[in-house]
């Protein structure tokens, strides 16, 4: 079996507290982007089962069980309370790492999603959406895979109308040597202690050129980029008349930025003109739906 785990971005980003278990909460608007890592998943010939991870800009664990995929086949066992019959797992990355793009939650979830189609074991999305919820916050939403209001840790989960995201596409664009590990991203953040202010779901029926002013900001700018200023360059050029884009913004932590277009024809020149100052870049380009990616 072949699946294509895909990323997300963040469309607008609160940070509104820290708890007291030391997460923080959070509102923001997470989308599908369909920038897809390659998973694939069969039964195991030798009866012993095995993990391989291909890709040229890949998280090198000292340990291959700590891979969220590996985590995410454990959640799996945990739940159904048995060990799974051995399986033979190839990942092969695309989606960059340390991004704000969701790329390991996603293939954590795409392995319980795959699994559980393999196997016949008969999960629906709720019970998958509660399992990966054991391996990562982002987790839960790549099960439904739809645009999503997303509050608490990441945890608790609406889906939302966005009609605008049918008309639009996409370029992200991810430098290389600007990653930001999570930890790093929230140790520098302050965080609002407010919930008043912006209706994200309003927001984002509204006219892609109106967000910004409508508050779907995201709230790790500040403080990323001060120490990432390809990062801050990247988005001042996405932001730039001569671009074309109706809005742009640094996904997550960071350090992807991306920038919404109204024709295929203005996201790829602007993808080139990006290829041409920044060689060696991460850049995707593509339409967005508002509809589930399957």
């Amino acid at each position: 079996m072949i699946l294509f785990p895909n990323a997300k971005i963040n469309i607008g980003l609160r940070v509104l507290r820290r708890r007291p278990d030391g997460y923080h909460d959070i509102e923001s608007i997470f989308v599908p982007l369909p920038w897809c890592d390659v998973l694939e998943i069969v039964e195991s010939e030798n009866g012993q089962g095995s993990f391989n991870i291909i890709g040229e800009d890949i998280l090198r664990l000292a340990d291959d069980s700590d891979n969220l995929a590996m985590k995410a086949v454990r959640a799996l066992e945990s739940h159904i309370g048995r060990p799974l019959p051995p399986l033979d797992i190839y990942l092969s990355k695309r989606i960059p790492t340390g991004a704000g793009l969701g790329g390991g939650s996603a293939d954590a979830s795409f392995t319980i999603k795959g699994i559980n189609e393999l196997l016949g074991l008969g999960l629906d999305d709720a019970t998958m959406a509660s399992i990966a919820s054991k391996v990562g916050a982002d987790c839960p939403f790549f099960i439904y895979n739809r645009p999503m209001l997303v509050r608490g840790t990441g945890d608790i989960m609406s889906a939302i109308e966005a009609p605008e995201l049918d008309k639009l596409y996409v370029v992200a664009a991810k430098i290389a040597g600007t990653e930001v590990s999570t930890r790093e991203a929230y140790a520098g953040v302050t965080p609002r202690e407010m919930t008043e202010g912006t209706d994200f779901a309003e927001a984002i029926r509204q006219e892609p050129g109106q967000w910004t002013g409508l508050g779907l900001t995201n709230d790790f700018e500040e403080s990323i980029f001060p120490r990432q200023p390809l990062v801050k360059e990247l988005k001042e050029r996405l932001a730039e008349p001569s671009c074309g884009c109706d809005y742009c913004l640094m996904s997550g932590s960071g350090s992807t930025v991306y920038g919404l277009f109204r024709s295929a024809s203005a996201a790829e020149n602007c993808a080139a003109a990006l290829r041409q100052t920044y060689p060696g870049a991460d850049i995707f380009s593509g339409r967005l739906s508002s509809h589930p990616v399957v």
